[in-house]
């Protein structure tokens, strides 16, 4: 077992962090106005507003106060996102247009639950559902406030969008509403959308496919084509990619104001770097083609950096993504099965995927941070030489009832070098030569375990780390 964190962004919460990216040479020259006041702000905390996943405007809290000049052109879904002692981490849609001046105001910190003053009835339409979920709203939180597990979260979460599709028969069928059913379509009633008026058919149709979902390709299954944009506006395939001979294919769907998206490039450039010829790397970014194509940070990506061109609404999430969370990551085998997905990221996981990749056949996706390196087998014993990766600081734990299972039998674990078995040990030596950021703080052990000699020796054999829950689990480590 082990302590470990995962970061992820989930639509409309921020689980644990944020980041929004500043994208300069902005196009639009009309504005709108959102200030926000209340006496329990503090000094310093950070106001901002984010149109289309690019913080677009920032102000700094004094006195309570602040004020952001947001660039629109028409009708604009933006949120706001306050950043400072006591405020939760989530987002709180404000809809504007040009010329218009929205106040907020409250008394408290949890700004997604202030009185909203606007004249557009998008606006109106929002307050409505957030009045109508506003106790379930307020325990939410306050369950983020107090790092509550997410599972306790979600299920107030689930409540909440049960309450927001409750309402939405009654509303007004607007570009506000139609967003709210967009992000509750699994559960809102058909009448909502039959009662749209023209010019909302591309949304529509999206709602449709939410609705009614494709197939979602899971673990085991044959990947398949997608269409997709290069930074030159040119259209490629995932064929292209996933007929190469002996080589493992990792999608990686993300945005530019994704944090953790950002935070795990320089471990999986560490990776693709070292598996030149093994492993390719497809990015597919989910952000308006102009913001993506201008922005630095997309410049500098090393692999094949490709749009899906419609926002991450396209088939290619929706066949792969079980849900709508970024980063997400799909690995692909060289005969083009799915071996592993996964959201968020967990530092050490790319350069653990290596390790299996090179090393003895095997599926570590169970936790990509423990790999096998080596196997011995011998008369008196089953030697296998581990690397685990992991951030300064924090702990692994291999417990004395680990075995390995084969031949229908359990081996058990009969000596441990390199570690201390049921007790807390952590990484020792400097994984990479950077010294920044998350990487700057990435390390791995190397350690062997001996269990009790095969019978007869197997093809293949799983590695439990005991029966707990949590534990480690490595299968089909294959013997060459």
């Amino acid at each position: 077992m082990n302590k470990q964190i995962v970061i992820t962004c989930l639509r409309g919460l921020v689980i644990p962090v944020l980041a929004l990216v500043w994208v300069s040479g902005q196009a639009q020259t009309r504005t709108a106005t959102i200030t926000g006041y209340s006496p329990a702000l503090k000094d310093g905390t950070v106001a901002e507003s984010t149109v289309d996943n690019v913080r677009i405007a920032n102000d700094t809290v004094k006195g309570g106060r602040f004020s952001l000049t947001v660039p629109v052109e028409g009708l604009t879904k933006s949120y706001l996102f306050l950043e400072g002692e006591g405020c939760p981490n989530h987002l709180m849609t404000i809809w504007l247009k040009p010329g218009v001046e929205v106040k907020v105001t409250g008394t408290d910190c949890l700004y997604p639950l202030w009185k909203v003053d606007s004249p557009l009835p998008e606006q109106q339409t929002v307050s409505r559902i957030t009045e109508h979920g506003h106790d379930t709203l307020s325990e939410m939180l306050r369950l983020g406030l107090a790092n509550a597990p997410w599972e306790e979260e979600k299920a107030v979460y689930m409540k909440y969008l049960k309450q927001t599709m409750d309402i939405l028969p009654s509303l007004p069928v607007d570009a506000a509403s139609l967003d709210e059913l967009e992000g509750v379509a699994m559960m809102a009633e058909a009448s909502t959308a039959a009662r749209a008026p023209k010019g909302f058919e591309e949304q529509l149709a999206l709602i449709h496919t939410q609705v009614y979902p494709p197939h979602i390709l899971q673990v085991g299954e044959e990947a398949i084509d997608a269409e997709l944009i290069d930074m030159e506006g040119r259209k490629h395939h995932l064929a292209e990619v996933l007929v190469q001979p002996g080589r493992y294919v990792l999608l990686d769907f993300w945005s530019l104001g994704c944090y953790p998206c950002r935070i795990s490039e320089p471990e999986m450039r560490e990776v693709y770097d070292k598996m030149q010829g093994k492993l390719e790397i497809i990015g597919i970014n989910q952000d308006k083609l102009s913001a993506w194509q201008e922005d630095n940070f997309s410049k500098s990506i090393a692999w094949k950096n490709w749009n899906d061109g419609k926002m991450g609404k396209a088939d290619v999430e929706n066949h792969y993504c079980d849900m709508k969370a970024i980063p997400y990551y799909v690995l692909i085998s060289p005969d083009k099965r799915i071996l592993w997905k996964g959201a968020g990221y967990g530092a050490g996981w790319f350069l653990g995927m290596a390790e299996a990749i090179i090393g003895p056949k095997q599926d570590n996706t169970a936790n990509l941070q423990l790999a096998v390196r080596s196997i011995g087998i011998k008369p008196d014993g089953t030697t296998i030489s581990f690397r685990y990766y992991g951030q300064e600081g924090y702990w692994f734990r291999i417990v004395k009832d680990s075995y390995l299972e084969a031949n229908g039998k359990k081996y058990k674990l009969t000596a441990a070098d390199g570690i201390t078995l049921d007790e807390n040990n952590y990484p020792k030596e400097k994984a990479t030569k950077i010294t920044e950021g998350v990487m700057g703080k990435l390390f791995f052990t190397d350690f062997v375990l001996t269990f009790e000699p095969f019978d007869t020796t197997p093809t293949t054999f799983d590695f439990k780390e005991g029966d707990g829950e949590g534990a480690f689990v490595i299968r089909n480590i294959t013997i060459e």
